[in-house]
């Protein structure tokens, strides 16, 4: 399938907010790119759906067309679309490996369960959009375990923050999915009420 591979910085300059984290070309540059950069841009209601949507697109490296897929999916489901969207976005395979610490990325985190890397309740998973479950156990392959993004991955642990809804063990890396995330534990920089008026109209 087809996804952005340009530069993230770019992305992030665009939408006015590091969708990386620590992003010091973006701390250098914290205006949109481009020639016309530093003009001053209306922000009509309408733009600021779209900026929204777009970041949230972007935070999760998702084509427009699976972006719409899931807000349906979320409009499906009881509850508030918004929150349910994000829900949907945290509960992708690639997201949850990001979210554990293994990957530095999410883009490296989609990566390397491409190359199937990784084993969902003992199955061989190689699709980043697998929706896991509340419940279900992640491995990486006993095959992968010496590679050097896992074995990196057991030496920065703690680093990073785990969210709660998540449980890792460093020595295997095992990763135990206590719940679905709610909106609080949800950590990102999107407003999602935007993003669901965008839709309605």
């Amino acid at each position: 399938m087809a996804r952005y591979t340009g530069p993230a910085t770019r992305i992030s300059r665009r939408l006015k907010v590091d969708l990386i984290g620590g992003d010091q070309a973006f701390e250098r540059r914290p205006y949109p790119p481009g020639q016309h950069g530093r003009g001053r841009v209306k922000e009509s209601e309408y733009l600021l759906q779209l900026q929204e949507k777009q970041k949230a697109r972007h935070t999760y490296g998702i084509l427009e067309r699976q972006f719409s897929r899931y807000y349906k999916e979320a409009a499906r489901r009881q509850g508030k679309t918004g929150e349910n969207l994000l829900q949907i976005l945290e509960s992708r395979l690639d997201n949850v490996i990001y979210r554990a610490g293994i990957a530095r990325t999410r883009r490296q985190a989609r990566q390397l369960v491409s190359h199937g890397h990784f084993l969902v309740n003992g199955v061989k998973v190689n699709i980043p959009s697998y929706q896991v479950e509340k419940f279900d156990i992640i491995d990486v392959r006993p095959k992968s375990l010496q590679m050097l993004p896992f074995v990196a991955a057991k030496e920065s642990f703690g680093d990073r923050p785990i969210p709660a809804w998540l449980q890792v063990v460093q020595s295997n890396l095992r990763v135990l999915v206590h719940q679905l995330p709610e909106r609080a534990q949800i950590e990102v920089p999107v407003q999602e009420q935007l993003i669901v008026e965008f839709y309605s109209k």
